[in-house]
């Protein structure tokens, strides 16, 4: 019985020229300006040289959103999967020079090290962070404080990215260990089904450095110190937590290195001009979201006007639109009257209340209403403009009362 082999059927060469043509189509994308917070806040920390981490599920497009934006700052990426690295590819292997005893035995550093070294620049990704055992962790943190491999130091040019799943969807996956997750900013990454469809179709969100306004430096500086220095000055317990819990120590919070660089995102993002949503995620991001919405809460009120100045020239002043600033400022006024009182202070904090009343809610003074009233003394007679307010607030006073026994809000404004 004979038998016949049979040589494999070629594939013509040609066709895999047209499946490479066709490769190259699927890849030729474009980018365009739009808006996009998160990509903003990322963009801003690389900016202000803070290592970032990314948090979000596998396949969320955080691997695409750095290679874009490696890409678009010109800057060379450099991706290293920590969960395969021993400890020593980050701390170094040990190499024996020709004199051990006078050299020392230097540590040798791996060879992407290198190469970001002599390319002075470029874009450091670490993935899969949270799957990184202690032992790779532990190595990992001189790399993100100190910038050092081994015996190598990484150039200002370099900055660090981390990505990382969370422990519910990371196979093997570890929490993070405190020193490491602390000196990260921490970034939850999601996806946005109008930019996903719109990249799918070819156009993607273009990422930027932020344009940092040069006369604004100064400013922004003084306006982190007073904002970061101011909430730590009132609430002294904030400046050190460290949380309870194993998961929540993994993620970001309190101490004082955190809030140096929290101190840095306000003064990069004062200087951008950028959104309070931006600001809001690099903040909660860095010391984490109870002490980060305090943060934000104070630095809604270092720009609201001074009591003293509103007191002195009611006819002139300009109350926040936002209401509950604006009940922040009245609260203001009616404290400074109560810490100092007089006939002439009562009667302007009247007129700012009416004021109030003409331009927004009524509901935001019926509480400083009531409580400056309980101030006046004998001899001051009722101003006119409690008459002009009366109206509104026994109105609002009535709806609220009405709201409450049908369990149904009506308060505007807040």
């Amino acid at each position: 019985m004979s038998m016949h082999t049979h040589a494999p059927l070629a594939v013509p060469e040609d066709q895999l020229d047209v499946a490479r043509d066709l490769l190259t189509l699927l890849s030729d994308t474009t980018t365009e300006p739009r808006p996009d917070a998160q990509l903003e806040a990322l963009t801003l920390a690389v900016a202000a040289d803070l290592p970032v981490l990314l948090w979000g599920e596998p396949g969320i497009g955080k691997t695409a959103a750095l290679t874009q934006l490696a890409a678009a700052l010109d800057l060379p990426l450099t991706t290293v999967i920590a969960s395969v690295h021993e400890p020593s590819d980050f701390s170094g292997l040990p190499v024996v020079g020709d004199d051990p005893a006078e050299q020392g035995i230097p540590m040798a550093p791996p060879d992407w090290a290198v190469r970001l070294v002599r390319a002075g620049r470029g874009l450091l990704f670490l993935d899969e962070l949270s799957t990184a055992p202690p032992a790779v962790q532990a190595a990992l943190l001189r790399l993100v404080l100190e910038r050092r491999i081994g015996a190598l130091q990484l150039p200002p040019g370099v900055r660090i990215v981390a990505a990382a799943n969370p422990p519910s969807s990371a196979a093997d996956g570890w929490e993070l260990s405190p020193p490491l997750a602390n000196r990260f900013v921490h970034l939850q990454w999601t996806h946005d089904h109008e930019v996903v469809v719109r990249g799918l179709g070819g156009t993607w969100p273009r990422a930027a450095l932020p344009r940092l306004t040069p006369a604004k430096l100064p400013d922004a500086v003084d306006f982190a110190r007073r904002a970061v220095c101011g909430l730590l000055a009132a609430r002294p317990k904030l400046v050190h937590q460290l949380p309870g819990s194993e998961t929540r120590r993994g993620g970001p919070w309190p101490s004082p290195r955190s809030w140096e660089m929290t101190l840095r995102l306000i003064a990069f993002a004062t200087a951008a001009d950028v959104s309070r949503d931006v600001l809001s995620m690099l903040v909660r991001g860095t010391v984490g979201d109870g002490p980060g919405l305090e943060l934000l809460a104070s630095v809604d009120r270092m720009d609201l006007p001074d009591p003293e100045a509103l007191l002195a020239d009611p006819a002139s002043a300009e109350l926040p639109e936002r209401g509950d600033l604006r009940q922040a400022v009245l609260d203001g006024v009616v404290a400074a009257v109560r810490q100092r009182p007089d006939r002439l202070r009562w009667d302007a904090a009247w007129a700012l209340l009416a004021k109030a009343v003409e331009t927004g809610g009524p509901d935001l003074v019926v509480v400083p209403a009531t409580t400056l009233a309980s101030l006046r003394r004998e001899d001051w007679d009722v101003p006119e403009s409690i008459e002009r307010l009366a109206g509104a607030v026994s109105l609002s006073s009535r709806a609220d009362r009405a709201a409450a026994r049908t369990g149904v809000g009506t308060k505007a404004g807040r």
